[in-house]
């Protein structure tokens, strides 16, 4: 069972976020139930304040994905802890949850602080722990979203095959188009036997060519 208050967990649900709340038009809608997907409780619908915190919050930590390396994710990082609120502690929210930290003033503190602080603290962590940038930007030129890496091995480009099936595709499509053209005609000229290779090869030809007591040149 995956375990929602982890580190891993906290940076997943960092970019499932990050990704409504930064594309087109989120609706409170959509946001509530990307928080609920991720174990939150949403008990009323979320206010425009609140929508437009969490938008905030989500625009601020789209960098550090896009940081390109561990020194640069990590500049940004330390720019967003020293926004957080309030000092790091543990809460177990009352008992109803396993004890975890929190970087936020309170647990009741607004949605936007909760997200800045919380994922914050996540995208340190996993740069602490594996001296790598967290995560990245989707190369596609038509998605862009956030994606995480938690394994080793190569560069990561795309957030999923399928974006990265869909440039693999495109790529082939564009380096096709820029290839010459080859007209119709000169096709059928390739097809076509020449002149010379349609003439028989006669007795007379072959005199010509060999005389008789002499040898070929």
């Amino acid at each position: 069972m995956t375990n929602r208050l982890s580190v891993r967990s906290a940076a997943g649900r960092t970019v499932a976020l990050v990704n409504v709340l930064t594309g087109p038009d989120p609706s409170a809608d959509a946001v509530a139930a990307v928080l609920r997907e991720h174990g939150e409780k949403v008990p009323t619908a979320l206010s425009p304040e609140e929508l437009a915190g969490l938008r905030l919050s989500a625009a601020a930590l789209r960098p550090v994905f896009a940081a390109g390396t561990v020194d640069a994710a990590a500049a940004r990082l330390n720019e967003l802890l020293a926004l957080t609120a309030g000092p790091l502690r543990l809460t177990a929210h009352g008992g109803t949850t396993a004890w975890h930290p929190h970087l936020d003033r309170d647990d009741d503190a607004p949605w936007g602080e909760w997200l800045l602080a919380s994922a914050a603290l996540a995208l340190t962590v996993l740069v602490w722990d594996r001296q790598r940038p967290p995560g990245g930007l989707c190369a596609s030129s038509s998605c862009g979203q956030v994606f995480l890496v938690l394994g080793s091995g190569p560069e990561r480009r795309y957030c999923s095959r399928r974006c990265a099936t869909r440039e693999r595709v495109a790529a082939h499509r564009m380096r096709r188009r820029a290839q010459p053209r080859v007209s119709s005609a000169a096709v059928r000229s390739l097809r076509t036997p020449s002149a010379i290779s349609d003439a028989p090869v006669t007795p007379a030809k072959l005199s010509r060519t060999y005389p008789a007591g002499g040898s070929a040149q």
